[in-house]
């Protein structure tokens, strides 16, 4: 099934939009929970996610954004 070219850059624009509120989201919860344990540190990206309406992340990348802000919050890839 081929798809129309056109359609990716129709896409684009909203996939960065929401990519930038995953940022927001991370980076918040970053500079108010780094090196905390876990279980403080997954409800409240959770939290920032939904403040910056991104709820709709695939939760195993909830969970390895969550785990490196508790344990390497320097690690991240924004």
């Amino acid at each position: 099934m081929a798809t129309d070219p056109s359609e990716y850059d129709e896409a684009i624009p909203i996939v960065a939009a929401h990519l930038a509120k995953i940022e927001r989201a991370v980076s918040r919860t970053r500079s108010s929970h780094a090196g905390q344990a876990y279980a403080l540190v997954r409800p409240a990206l959770a939290q920032a996610l939904r403040d910056e309406d991104a709820q709709r992340v695939v939760p195993q990348v909830v969970d390895e954004f969550a785990r490196r802000i508790s344990e390497d919050p320097d690690n991240l890839p924004f």
